[in-house]
């Protein structure tokens, strides 16, 4: 039995290495406004392995972003066929080390009253844009919601930026590396009655090979 559990333990330690050492996967989001390219953390990879799979399904083939809300985020996700979501839920993946800076990309989710374990939404994610904000801001917030603040992401925050006030709430899987500038722009469009872009703005996903 113990012998079993030695090589249990081993075979776990050694997907772990696995993980941590293998290349970041890449994707580009295309849109109107630009191409957006980022990068999936290897350490939430049941977000990783399902945004992968739908993009290779081609769900997010003309998507849209149907949420956007300028210094803070813009959202999309649901099918071009009008579906929401796939129709399933992903496992939280909220890590420390993983925070709301400029930059991100997280899942979307439905709210604690009716989701107590933060599952995201099998499709829906957003892109932060935020804003850089005073320290004091962010102490302050932290003492509100009872969430600590590293040093590295306090300095982060009020010089790049971010939504600190999510940090713990929801699953943070990714991080723009080229074109945020195309983020900002497609936060800043006009926009109407439940934040959606007057104008549609969609996007196609694909997976660098």
């Amino acid at each position: 039995m113990k012998r079993i559990l030695l090589i249990f333990s081993v075979l776990i330690s050694l997907y772990v290495l696995a993980q941590n050492t293998k290349p970041e996967t890449l994707i580009v989001i295309h849109t109107s406004y630009g191409d957006i390219t980022a990068k999936l953390y290897n350490d939430t990879p049941l977000h990783r392995d399902n945004f992968i799979k739908l993009i290779k399904q081609g769900w997010y083939d003309n998507s849209p972003f149907h949420r956007v809300i300028n210094h803070f985020m813009i959202q999309g996700g649901g099918n071009a066929d009008g579906r929401p979501d796939p129709g399933y839920t992903i496992p939280a993946e909220i890590l420390p080390n993983h925070f709301h800076k400029k930059g991100v990309l997280a899942a979307a989710r439905m709210p604690d009253q009716i989701n107590p374990r933060k599952e995201s939404s099998g499709s829906q994610f957003y892109i932060v844009q935020g804003r850089a904000m005073p320290a004091q801001q962010i102490a302050r917030m932290g003492a509100q919601t009872g969430h600590e603040f590293t040093e590295e992401q306090k300095q982060i925050y009020s010089t790049l930026g971010g939504t600190p006030h999510l940090d713990g709430c929801y699953t943070v899987f990714g991080e723009v590396i080229l074109g945020i500038e195309v983020v900002d722009a497609i936060a800043a469009v006009q926009t109407g009655k439940g934040d959606k872009p007057l104008k549609p703005i969609t996007m196609t996903i694909e997976v660098v090979e």
